[in-house]
């Protein structure tokens, strides 16, 4: 399996990024971090293992793309307004940079976003920002607004960065076909420590019926924990169906 790491500076952020690609064609997917982590981390939590049969046969070609959660959202030290803002800068780095690179490499075809726990957050965010970057989503136990880390306290760069506040306003015709047209899963287990994810994907799921946008929501079993040796059983059995089905 074709395996490579890239550096390169990002002049939204002020400093280097770096990110994987594994496999060399295949149905587009992008990776973002769980909560503070790093490009790596999907290979050193074993999700990489976990599609390299799809990867092996040229159906799935992996990206996956650093995060500075500590420079934004996780960043105590400054206000919340401050920790959006930075968001922002991140916002630019993967729609103006990041994305620029991987649609080079892929002929222009658009990747389907995913991500585990606050992965799943920025798979969702930048699917439903970006509908023109990216043709789906799959995201495992995600929340998807940013109360938790601004308290409703960030300004319109925190409310237009969670999913559950400006979707129920968005009447944008076009932007609501695209994502009709989309492959969107969202799963979450029911087991320890998804409480409050089990709740945000039951109002994405309303949303997303009020909206007429087809949707695969699936909610596991009471055992199934908010933990990577799930969602390494998640992300294959979805890829399998959406690579199938479209």
């Amino acid at each position: 399996m074709n395996v490579e790491y890239h550096r390169h500076y990002s002049e939204a952020l002020g400093h280097d990024m770096e990110f994987k690609v594994y496999g060399d064609h295949g149905k587009p997917l992008l990776a973002f971090p769980a909560q503070d982590g790093r490009f790596y981390d999907w290979e050193g939590f074993g999700m990489v293992e976990a599609i390299r049969h799809f990867l092996e046969a040229g159906k799935v070609m992996l990206f996956t793309v650093d995060g500075v959660d500590w420079e934004s959202w996780t960043n105590r030290h400054v206000p919340p307004q401050d920790r959006a803002r930075r968001h922002q800068d991140y916002d630019r780095y993967v729609t103006a940079e990041f994305m620029p690179l991987l649609l080079e490499r892929t002929g222009g075809t658009p990747p389907w976003a995913t991500g585990c726990s606050m992965g799943a957050f920025h798979a969702a965010n930048f699917f439903f920002r970006h509908p023109d970057l990216f043709d789906g989503v799959i995201a495992m136990s995600g929340l998807y607004n940013t109360e938790e880390f601004t308290g409703g306290d960030g300004g319109m760069d925190a409310y237009y960065n969670s999913p559950l506040w400006y979707l129920p306003g968005l009447t944008d015709e076009a932007t609501l076909e695209r994502y009709r047209q989309s492959s969107i899963v969202f799963c979450v287990g029911q087991g320890r420590w998804e409480e409050r994810m089990i709740e945000h994907t039951h109002q994405i799921k309303a949303i997303l019926e009020s909206k007429g946008i087809p949707a695969w929501i699936d909610f596991w079993g009471h055992d199934v924990d908010h933990d990577w040796p799930w969602w390494r059983i998640q992300l294959p059995y979805f890829l399998g169906h959406m690579l199938r089905h479209g």
